[in-house]
């Protein structure tokens, strides 16, 4: 409530209409120490803003339309807690809102949106239905969506649909008109697309997503090989069971490019309640060729291995802990990056607002 009155009163003093909708300032950081060590590179030791779940303030608000309709929007921005830098940018978004910058539409027919937001398999912002990793899309070289794996992250210029719930059952849809810009003509804009499912009922929890990007927009508006032109597909399955005392999951991405990778990647992972907090635990194994390699063989593996413990202080604080060791083979055996060959060992405090 307290929040609530308080983004009343600033866009009060701002001089900003405020009707009837429900606005909210909100917000997480975190903060810690990372030691990391990548292949023939130094150890390090350094103050790590948002190493699992990314610092941001935001503003959310919705306004009941009747009927059963309301619109609602999220504003929210990323930051980077040891310098104060502005944090989350990608493509042409480099300041501003730069997780998500949202409007949308809800009503008996499901929930459309516009504007900048997380891609279905990105694992950030309102929009994504990503499951069957434990440790999700932040610790580091644990994350799903690392760079040895296919991801799309945040995307300008999107439209994005999502039916209402059959049974557990929603039905997901997203374009983007130029993940970038959108300002030359539609030929020459990279463009996303994205279809998946998504069902939630009792213990279960699973999802099934296909992305695809045209990769025709210049070289700020590329994904993967960077390449002009090498369309970019993957699948995402993931799938969970809570069993009460645990609850285990699996994930699975087909990744094919041209001149790319054409991957497949496979993940085992539990969340395991432990002593007031949750252990998350996951192993991946990745296996395939990288097309963009054009000397000497282009196959590659990797896998990894990784755990942290999170532990709440409070219903708004917690303290992480998290090991984790990344191994590359193949073409990636010398790679001299920490999410491919190397470990990494954090210590951080969160904190949500």
């Amino acid at each position: 409530m307290k929040k609530t009155l308080i983004a009343a009163a600033v866009m009060a003093a701002s001089g900003v209409a405020f009707a009837a909708s429900n606005v909210t300032l909100y917000g997480v950081i975190e903060e810690g120490v990372l030691l990391e060590k990548a292949k023939h590179q130094d150890t390090t030791v350094q103050l790590k803003s948002g190493f699992d779940q990314g610092s941001r303030w935001g503003i959310k608000g919705v306004e009941d339309l009747g009927n059963g309709y309301s619109v609602g929007f999220i504003l929210e921005q990323g930051f980077t807690a040891d310098n104060g830098n502005a944090a989350n940018a990608n493509y042409t978004t480099s300041s501003g809102f730069t997780r998500e910058s949202f409007m949308y539409v809800t009503g008996n027919f499901g929930k459309l949106g516009f504007g900048r937001t997380g891609s279905l398999s990105s694992g950030a912002q309102s929009n994504h239905i990503l499951t069957g990793w434990a440790l999700g899309t932040g610790l580091g070289l644990s994350s799903w969506t690392s760079e040895i794996g296919t991801s799309y992250g945040r995307l300008n210029n999107t439209i994005s649909y999502a039916t209402p719930s059959f049974s557990g059952l929603t039905i997901h849809a997203m374009y983007s008109n130029g993940i970038g810009e959108d300002t030359n003509k539609w030929s020459e804009n990279t463009h996303y697309y994205g279809i998946g499912a998504k069902y939630q009922a009792n213990a279960i929890k699973s999802s099934l997503i296909f992305e695809a990007v045209d990769n025709k927009g210049g070289e700020k508006n590329l994904v993967g090989n960077k390449v002009h032109g090498d369309k970019a597909y993957t699948v995402n399955f993931g799938f969970e069971y809570n069993l009460g005392s645990f609850t285990p999951m699996f994930a699975y991405q087909w990744a094919n490019q041209d001149d790319g990778k054409k991957t497949h990647m496979f993940g085992l992972s539990a969340k395991v309640p432990v002593a007031g907090g949750d252990v998350l635990a996951g192993a991946r194994y990745l296996f395939g060729k990288d097309e963009a390699i054009t000397t000497g063989d282009d196959k590659v593996r990797a896998w990894n291995i990784g755990a942290a413990y999170i532990y709440p202080l409070s219903k708004r604080t917690a303290v992480k802990a998290y090991a984790g060791y990344a191994d590359g083979a193949k073409a990636w055996k010398d790679t001299e990056k920490v999410v491919y060959n190397g470990y990494q060992v954090y210590l951080g405090l969160r904190h949500a607002f």
